[in-house]
């Protein structure tokens, strides 16, 4: 077997967010095939190192505490140091010397996130397979013109235009890259060379789909919500529906309510929540089955960001219709009012939400619909399935040898 280093941005353990669920899953298919070590910066789950190692079987794991947050201080050391901002606060010196001293041993080193490209030894002769989990340059351009404040807007101006030749080194420097159809297509239009890349999706619990399904008789006027909730895309989507479309909702039926599931809310999502009606920040929820059965609706009101969204994914897994935007659907092959509703400005948004809480029968229709295209395209064993073997279609490729770039490391 094959020795092969799969280095992320942080441990993807415990499983709770949509880019650690990908890299997870990942990470053991990958040690069903070839003989795998981890490298990770740590970041959180101190507490969950044992369960992770008896989880997972792993020939070595690198690991250094690299606590680093986003702040105007960091933003400003990572102009000094020449790399992106997420790079940076993700870079441990320790960890780059483990890695460079051990990295002829490998066949393969798998990097999980752009980030991951500064972590590549220059003189590493195997090959190079890059996962991206977005087009970040992307999520970075569009909150450019959407986020609060011109600050902030130049700010993120600014480092899209960094993540871009950061993104653009990484694919270029890979023998074989992984994207979402949609980011191939961004990355591409960077001058990245699309020969090399190959489609993966990030998915959710697909095991789901063995659930019975759900009844639009058995649930309430209530919409649901769940996401990461310190992360700006999620908090100035979520921010963006509650002034401008829950009080429409709201006047036309008083009796509806919105649960909103996710750990460590941002402190603008509590303050604007506590002055508002049937609005509840539930924290973390384990299990979210009495949400999905209870709920008519699940929310993804997204205005930027880029790649497939795991929360989108996941609910159709369950059954659960949503209304999302542009950005929410963006690399699915769906249909407005076939698979979701799709709606991008007030009056779309509300008036796909009347249809969807008032008409069963459109209901049941994206409920069947939404989950059989999960069952056709979305499921763990077929994605994972083709990643593996491109990846050893590219082991038995001669690939020209090629230097990182000095700047990336």
């Amino acid at each position: 077997m094959k020795k092969l280093l799969m280095v992320t941005i942080e441990l993807p353990f415990p499983a709770t967010s949509g880019g650690r669920i990908k890299s997870w899953n990942m990470l053991k298919a990958l040690t069903q095939h070839y003989k795998v070590s981890l490298a990770a910066p740590i970041k959180y789950g101190y507490d969950e190192f044992d369960q992770f190692k008896s989880a997972v079987e792993l020939k070595k794991f690198y690991c250094e505490t690299v606590e680093r947050e986003r702040s105007a201080k960091n933003l400003i050391k990572s102009y000094m140091a020449g790399i992106p901002l997420n790079v940076y606060r993700s870079r441990s010196h320790a960890l780059l010397d483990q890695i460079a001293a051990d990295a002829d041993q490998f066949d393969i080193i798998f990097l999980d996130h752009y980030e991951s490209f500064q972590y590549l030894p220059a003189n590493f002769k195997g090959k190079v397979i890059l996962h991206t989990h977005n087009a970040t340059y992307l999520m970075w351009e569009r909150y450019a013109t959407s986020g609060e404040g011109l600050a902030m807007r130049t700010a993120a101006a600014l480092e899209a235009r960094r993540v871009k030749g950061y993104e653009k080194s990484a694919c270029n420097r890979a023998d074989l890259v992984f994207a979402a159809p949609n980011d191939i297509d961004n990355l591409s239009q960077l001058g990245c060379d699309r020969s090399k890349f190959r489609e993966t999706f990030h998915l959710g619990d697909d095991s789901q789909l063995a659930l019975d399904e759900l009844n639009f008789a058995d649930t309430q006027e209530q919409l649901f919500y769940v996401g990461t909730l310190n992360w700006e895309a999620n908090v100035d989507g979520l921010i963006w529906f509650l002034q401008q479309i829950w009080p429409a909702i709201k006047a036309e039926r008083p009796g509806i309510s919105f649960k909103i599931a996710g750990g460590k809310p941002d402190p603008r999502l509590i303050a604007i929540t506590s002055d508002l009606n049937d609005v509840e920040l539930l924290g973390f929820v384990d299990d979210l089955e009495p949400h999905f059965k209870a709920s008519r609706l699940f929310i993804a009101p997204l205005r930027f960001g880029s790649g497939i969204k795991v929360k989108v994914l996941n609910t159709m897994c369950r059954g659960l219709p949503i209304v999302t935007t542009t950005i929410g659907a963006e690399g699915l092959e769906v249909l407005h009012m076939k698979h979701m509703a799709i709606a991008d400005s007030v009056d779309d948004t509300l008036a796909s939400i009347e249809e969807l809480l008032d008409n069963g029968e459109q209901w049941t229709t994206i409920r069947d619909r939404s989950r059989e295209i999960i069952r056709e395209k979305y499921t763990w064993s077929r994605v994972l399935g083709n990643m593996i073997s491109e990846i050893d279609l590219t082991l038995n490729t001669i690939q020209p040898d090629v230097k990182a770039p000095d700047e990336a490391h």
